[in-house]
């Protein structure tokens, strides 16, 4: 088959890549893609907002299925338009996609199907977010309603911190947010697979969203992530495909918009069992990487079951029993002012170190055909071992010989699970 994959950062590069490792695939077409990508699929320039233009894409290469990879294409309807065209497409409807577009919806949804999921009010004025943030108590947590590329969500014990973010998201047009308890416990990120109506998980994966060692700073896209996670209960997928993502997949069909695609849980484990933080609509970054990088089911197979109605008669995924850690490379000045346009060097030898992928999160060739830094989270260094420590080690002999002036990376990725001081309703 042939694949059009829909997206230009380091999400897109695995995506990519394990698509095209599967055996029934002749080729792949990535819009726009990006100069990693370029090495493994075709790249074309198109604006993938333009529903119309991807599925002229789609026609012109004759593919057999689409996957989309961002957010912000799946709440702008661009899978509606491919489906409408004729296309398989993996990625759900724009009217699906609410469950990552909205947080308040998200919570109604959640609310109908008996998710656990933590208290929250939605607020419209700033009276009202100083009322959640009275009744809820601190630590307090504020979530942009809308999409914020995973930087919408501030945690703080400083009531202040709380409200300038408060008045940040309202001050935007129809400004709507949601103040929820702090749930405490590890978090985790269950990666469900659906057609619909039958929903698999990929294997659970942890991220860190804050930009600095031991979670501190300012929360980003995410820094890093591992897999799988010895110190998490046992079934924990299936529980939360029980729990969770079928229960949600139900009501969506219930409500006559069936959910296609990936349905992102992201929990926390706490001490009164796992509690949902929010659901995306779409693989994470880094998160989805490490999940992804360690599945020996064809992955293009396994899309194109989910986007035609086959999953229940797919089977069961199969899983290396590798380790897998991803340590973002980030820009100087992140998050807060990424600073672009910096040569990047020393992939070549990172990609020596035994069971190392660079993926391209944030880059771009300049005028002479020098790969430089294009955004704020620059490269995403998969490592892939027989151990945590293994994966761990060859991820970070792979970073420390990339060069690009003022980056910085957190060099605890997964350090805590590999020393096992891990304990679920405990610090996050």
């Amino acid at each position: 088959m042939k694949v059009l994959v829909l997206g230009s950062g380091a999400r897109e590069h695995a995506l990519v890549k394990a698509v095209a490792a599967d055996p029934e695939v002749d080729a792949v077409i990535a819009a726009p893609g990006n100069p990693g990508i370029d090495a493994t699929a075709l790249c074309v320039p198109v604006d993938i907002l333009d529903g119309a233009a991807v599925a002229a894409v789609a026609r012109e290469h004759e593919v057999d299925l689409v996957v989309v990879g961002p957010e912000a294409p799946l709440v702008a309807g661009v899978a509606d338009v491919c489906r409408e065209a004729g296309f398989a497409v993996f990625g759900p409807s724009a009217e699906a996609a609410r469950l990552e577009g909205s947080k308040s919806f998200a919570k109604e949804v959640m609310a109908a199907a008996d998710v656990p999921t933590a208290l929250a009010h939605v607020c419209t004025t700033m009276a009202e977010v100083e009322a959640a943030l009275d009744a809820l108590g601190a630590p307090h947590v504020v979530k942009d309603d809308g999409l914020a590329a995973g930087k919408g969500v501030v945690v703080t014990d400083s009531r202040e911190v709380a409200l300038e973010h408060a008045r940040t998201c309202l001050d935007k047009p129809d400004g709507r947010l949601v103040v929820e308890e702090f749930l405490d416990g590890p978090e985790v990120s269950v990666f469900c697979i659906s057609d619909g109506e039958t929903v698999v998980a990929l294997a659970p994966a942890q991220d860190f969203k804050r930009v600095g060692d031991d979670d501190d700073g300012p929360n980003t896209g995410g820094m890093g992530a591992y897999s799988p996670l010895d110190w998490a209960p046992a079934g924990l997928a299936d529980e939360i495909v029980r729990r969770v993502a079928q229960p949600t997949v139900d009501e969506m069909r219930r409500r006559g918009t069936p959910f296609v695609g990936t349905l992102y849980v992201g929990l926390a484990l706490t001490s009164r069992g796992p509690k949902v933080i929010e659901f995306n609509a779409r693989f994470g970054d880094p998160d989805g990487q490490a999940s992804i990088a360690r599945l020996e089911t064809p992955f293009a197979q396994l899309l194109l079951a989910a986007a035609t109605g086959g999953l229940a008669e797919f089977g069961r995924l199969r899983w290396s029993d590798d380790h897998a850690v991803v340590v973002v490379v980030a820009s100087a000045g992140y998050p807060a002012s990424p600073r672009t346009g910096d040569p990047i060097t020393g992939l070549d030898a990172a990609a020596e170190v035994p069971g190392v992928v660079v993926l391209h999160a944030g880059t771009a060739l300049d005028a002479e055909g020098t790969l430089v830094s294009a955004g704020g989270r620059v490269l995403d260094v998969v490592a892939v071992a027989s151990s945590l420590a293994k994966a761990r080690q060859a991820a970070y002999d792979a970073v420390a010989v990339i060069e690009l002036d003022g980056s910085h990376h957190r060099t605890d990725i997964a350090l805590r699970a590999e020393r096992g001081d891990i304990t679920i309703g405990g610090a996050r």
